[in-house]
């Protein structure tokens, strides 16, 4: 089966892992939910970043590992500049 989720400007992904160690990826627009993958994590051998076709644009190839050897099986495109997550600091709670 084969999925495909667009990035765009006023969309918003959310990455999280389930208990059972499924990956959950999400697309939302605001509160809507507009896509959602489950990947199964022992699957994943491990990620790669690979250079996109522009400076702005980065790709990260999720490889699995079968008995024909390694494939990427899955394939995130960012078509925007990647951040380094900030560290967060706590504010005043009321």
């Amino acid at each position: 089966m084969n999925a495909v989720l667009y990035d765009d400007e006023d969309l918003h992904w959310h990455f999280a892992s389930e208990p059972d160690g499924t990956l959950l990826v999400q697309v939302l627009r605001g509160k809507l939910l507009l896509g959602e993958l489950f990947i199964k994590s022992e699957e994943i051998r491990y990620v790669q970043a690979v250079a996109g076709e522009s400076n702005e644009e980065n790709l990260f190839e999720l490889v699995i590992e079968s008995d024909l050897g390694q494939s990427p099986s899955y394939f995130f495109v960012l078509a925007h500049g990647y951040e380094e997550e900030k560290a967060f600091s706590p504010g005043r709670v009321h």
